[in-house]
């Protein structure tokens, strides 16, 4: 199941209370204070862990408090600190206050720890009070409460590629065909009920990330359809690759349904329409004189620097096309603009 939106509380432990004690051994009179300090509470801490992919362990529990500290013992024991509690998030995960709607971290490196609440201080014990003028003091403090608060928790897929596209333009099947991903493909659509990693494997050692999102149509981002959900995980993304179905099954112009995914793109985030964009023509088996191809091509946007033709089913193009999509996420511009 993939989770990528959670609400939890989250409360760093109480510091442990201070102790009111007095020294008491045999043949040592007015043995003075010996009341020891509260121990300090745990703090909450997240730390990313590259192993997760959903927001799935947050589903079924909403409090996460972390331990308290102990409180102080007479022969100037000091109470035992709290234990801390380390949340494990997936990469990407952004982490907001829930009261002031304020982000607190983006949590995008594996490894990166982040303290979100601080346990409280310890209380200080009679033994700290004790001065040349006060020998006795029969008070002690209590221990500070820990931090406490509401987050919201929202994961966005770091990936190099996203793609994008109306219901059943076969991004599925291309994420089949470049990576060991094992999506759902179905000829229906909405085949894709959530996003999808797929790792790219080329010659050389070399690597890339895609991201198959869920199909994509007129009014997504006002929630219409299921690809609204997920419009935020191909923010991240570097580039965007956008895939057309050259004769679909509705009979729409392919056209016209690019235009409507740049529309709903550009509604929901402008920052969207900055990203670099490669446009592939699916289904490339079914238009062997390549009439349907070319006349699509003829009729995009001249602004539409590379245009790839592919067949996600007998693999056509697809090596070309990983070729290109590594040289643009390497910054390495120098090769074909379209094959």
């Amino acid at each position: 199941m993939f989770i990528d939106e959670a609400k939890i509380r989250v409360k760093a432990g109480d510091g442990g209370h201070g102790c009111i004690s007095f020294r008491r051994e045999k043949y040592i009179a007015k043995g003075g204070p010996d009341g020891g300090d509260g121990g300090k509470g745990g703090d909450v801490i997240f730390v990313v862990d590259a192993s997760l992919d959903t927001l799935l362990d947050f589903s079924g529990r909403h409090d996460w408090i972390a331990r308290n500290g102990n409180c102080g013992e007479g022969a100037n024991k000091h109470g035992a600190d709290g234990e801390d509690l380390i949340i494990p998030v997936p990469p990407g995960t952004l982490v907001y206050d829930e009261k002031y709607d304020l982000l607190l971290k983006d949590m995008n490196e594996p490894g990166l720890r982040v303290r979100i609440c601080r346990g409280g201080r310890g209380g200080k014990g009679n033994r700290a009070f004790a001065t040349s003028t006060r020998q006795t003091p029969r008070f002690a403090t209590d221990g500070k409460p820990g931090n406490e608060r509401n987050l919201r928790l929202e994961l966005k897929l770091i990936a190099d590629i996203g793609l994008v596209g109306m219901p059943n333009a076969g991004k599925s099947t291309l994420v089949s065909r470049c990576s060991e991903a094992r999506p759902k493909i179905a000829n229906y659509p909405f085949t894709t009920l959530s996003p999808m990693l797929g790792i790219v494997e080329l010659t050389g050692f070399r690597r890339f990330v895609m991201a198959d999102i869920p199909g994509l149509i007129e009014g997504a981002q006002d929630g219409v359809g299921l690809g609204h959900d997920f419009l935020r995980h191909i923010e991240r993304t570097r580039i965007l690759v956008h895939l057309l179905d050259i004769l679909p099954s509705d009979e729409s112009d392919p056209v016209e349904n690019y235009h409507k995914i740049r529309s709903e793109l550009e509604l929901y985030s402008e920052v969207l329409m900055e990203k670099p964009e490669v446009v592939v023509l699916n289904k490339a088996d079914l238009d062997p004189e390549g009439i349907f191809c070319d006349d699509i091509r003829s009729r995009l946007p001249e602004s539409i620097q590379e245009v790839f033709v592919v067949s996600a089913v007998t693999g056509e193009g697809i090596l070309e096309l990983n070729e290109r999509l590594w040289a643009v996420v390497k910054g390495k511009d120098d090769e074909p603009d379209s094959y």
